[in-house]
């Protein structure tokens, strides 16, 4: 996720590496990269020539403190502008009234469907609300199908009417449907254009001023860069939309339609879609992005996901297993299976500061544990539960069956003992209070430094 604007920002904080002083000669030097790096990434030419001028005009107002250098200072800097460029702070979605409405618009191919079906799931598992989806899109029938399919993956109810061609009456049908029926929120999917024209912004209007939504929502791909936020002005000239939805932002290297959407229509981004399952939905914090595109990772996040995944009945149970040195391959299986739950192995290795960089290039698949699980379900329950069982012909039969080889085979047995080690080790309070008296003595730099 935005990898090239990574590396520029990067590549511009190196003027001022082993400078003294902040001059408005080599703050000019690093301000001509980072503006090179915006445009670049597809930013606006007025939001990245803006975004510069408040940079230089707050570095050359500052005291460099002897603590920090004027790199640091400058990354300083351009992280707080970054944040108020994107937003400043999160913004929720407004559910009021009952049933509260919310209404989805944008072009067709930007990925409204499926993120309405990521809404539904999102009120519905971290906001315990009862969603009802709305398929207004009259135009094509595929799309009703695709709504009514991912309504039943998701075990919520899907509102249609193929017989009716009016997407006004569809959707206020819905919202008298859905409170009769108990339902608090509703999220109505409209009919997209291939280009804004006319006749769609007719119909988006007349829908929202029928069914009066307490949220419109534009949705718009990340990766369409300018022509994102060129459609975005339009849509919000015509309909006053409240917020954005940025999709495919997993697949964006560049990053232009995150840093110039605010700026352009003067409307927070609110989520962002970071895949194609349904639990891919990430609220937008500017903080946390303005972190990954200046490589400091995004901790808070990881542990959001890791504490989504935690189970405190199983981690305990876990724990008194270890502590009984009785961790076996199932287990091992389990703590694999938790992780692929999180997300893209690649995508958490980058949310970890300094591991952007280091794994940018490596060729980490979604499948990343395939292999592992294949050498686990190749073993028979007595082996998982029972590891010290391994021996060469057992290794040559997990082998053959799982597809792998010796070597692999011997690779997780390896894998798996150092696991095992490293978890007894941090279960016991007294071993990680070592560690962290260990840590502390290591505050001047790491042995041999």
């Amino acid at each position: 996720m935005f990898d090239n604007l990574t590396d520029k920002f990067e590549r511009a904080f190196k003027v001022l590496k082993g400078q003294g002083q902040i001059t408005e000669i080599n703050v000019a030097e690093t301000l001509k990269e980072v503006r090179r790096a915006l445009l670049d990434a597809d930013v606006n030419f007025k939001t990245a020539k803006d975004f510069t001028v408040r940079v230089k005009d707050k570095a050359m107002g500052e005291n460099v403190l002897t603590a920090i250098s004027p790199s640091q200072l400058m990354i300083k800097i351009c992280h707080e502008e970054l944040v108020e460029l994107m937003g400043g702070n999160e913004s929720e979605i407004q559910i009021q009234g009952t049933p509260g409405v919310i209404l989805m618009s944008g072009l067709q191919g930007s990925g409204k469907t499926t993120f309405s079906g990521k809404l539904a799931n999102y009120l519905q598992t971290k906001k315990n609300k009862k969603p009802l989806l709305v398929a207004c899109d009259v135009y094509r029938p595929a799309a009703i199908d695709q709504l009514h399919v991912l309504g039943e993956q998701l075990g919520i109810e899907v509102y249609s009417n193929k017989e009716e061609k009016d997407p006004v009456k569809i959707a206020t049908d819905a919202v008298i449907y859905a409170r009769s029926k108990g339902f608090n929120v509703v999220i109505v999917d409209t009919a997209g254009r291939l280009a804004v024209d006319e006749a769609m912004m007719d119909e988006i209007a007349r829908v929202k001023k029928a069914i009066n939504p307490t949220e419109t929502l534009f949705v718009v791909d990340s990766m369409t860069g300018q022509d994102a936020v060129n459609t975005a002005k339009a849509f919000n000239d015509r309909i006053n939309f409240d917020g954005v939805v940025l999709t495919k932002l997993d697949g964006d290297t560049r990053g232009g339609a995150a840093l110039s959407i605010k700026s352009i229509v003067d409307k927070p981004i609110k989520f962002v879609g970071t895949g194609e399952k349904m639990d891919a939905l990430d609220v937008f914090y500017p903080k946390r992005m303005a972190d990954r595109i200046l490589g400091m990772g995004d901790v808070v996040s990881l542990v959001e996901r890791a504490q989504e995944q935690f189970n405190e009945e199983e981690a305990r149970k876990l724990q008194k297993r270890i502590q009984k040195d009785q961790f076996d391959f199932n287990d091992f299986l389990g703590q694999i299976q938790q992780i692929k739950k999180m997300g893209n192995v690649k995508d958490l290795m980058g949310m970890i500061p300094g591991m952007g960089k280091a794994v940018k290039d490596v060729d980490i698949q979604d499948d990343a544990f395939k292999h592992i699980e294949a050498i686990i379900f190749s073993m028979t329950p007595k082996e998982r539960a029972n590891p010290s069982l391994m021996n060469g012909t057992r290794k040559t039969r997990i082998a053959n069956g799982s597809g792998t080889n010796i070597q692999e085979v011997n690779k997780l047995l390896k894998q798996f003992e150092d696991t095992k080690k490293m978890m007894k080790m941090m279960s016991n309070p007294k071993n990680m209070m070592g560690m962290m008296k260990q840590m502390k003595g290591m505050k001047g730099g790491m042995p041999g430094m």
